[in-house]
């Protein structure tokens, strides 16, 4: 009997330890770009860094954001190797808008389509842009909202905080 008892607690202990492991990332299924489902709970890159950044068409904020990550990402791309998934919350009436946009603008990230919003609510998103980095487990490690100049390279810092 008491071996029955080690045994259930070992096994209770090593689930709490591999419950605490679990992931921030929600189990919700959106579109990329090309109309393909994407997972997000099953959003990865290979144990490194990365970033989801929730923006809009019609956010000048967002948009300013982006652009100044553009700048940056190939360089942090090659020190860090972090990856950085953009997720538009642009609705049905704006979507078709998003691909054309993207191009035109000539961004480097994984586009993501939020149309329903169901990432947005699933991560308590309000008002864009909101910017999460998760370490390479998918455990939040930072986040802002809103942006100014500069707030790049305050994310920045806190990927090098992750480098390995």
């Amino acid at each position: 009997m008491k071996k029955l008892f080690v045994l259930l607690f070992a096994v209770l202990v090593v689930s709490g330890l591999h419950a605490q492991q679990k992931s921030d990332l929600p189990n919700v299924t959106i579109k990329d770009l090309q109309g393909k489902d994407v997972n997000i709970a099953k959003l990865s890159n290979n144990g490194k860094p990365f970033v989801i950044t929730f923006w809009a068409t019609w956010c000048g904020p967002c948009i300013k954001e982006h652009n100044a990550l553009d700048e940056v990402y190939q360089d942090w791309k090659d020190e860090t190797g972090v990856k950085i998934y953009s997720v538009s919350i642009d609705d049905s009436r704006t979507t078709a808008k998003v691909k054309p946009f993207v191009e035109g603008k000539g961004w480097d990230f994984e586009v993501l389509l939020d149309a329903n919003g169901d990432l947005k609510r699933a991560m308590n998103v309000n008002n864009p842009p909101h910017t999460f980095l998760f370490d390479g487990s998918g455990k939040i490690v930072y986040q802002h909202t809103g942006y100014f100049d500069g707030a790049e390279e305050e994310l920045y810092e806190e990927i090098l905080k992750l480098k390995k």
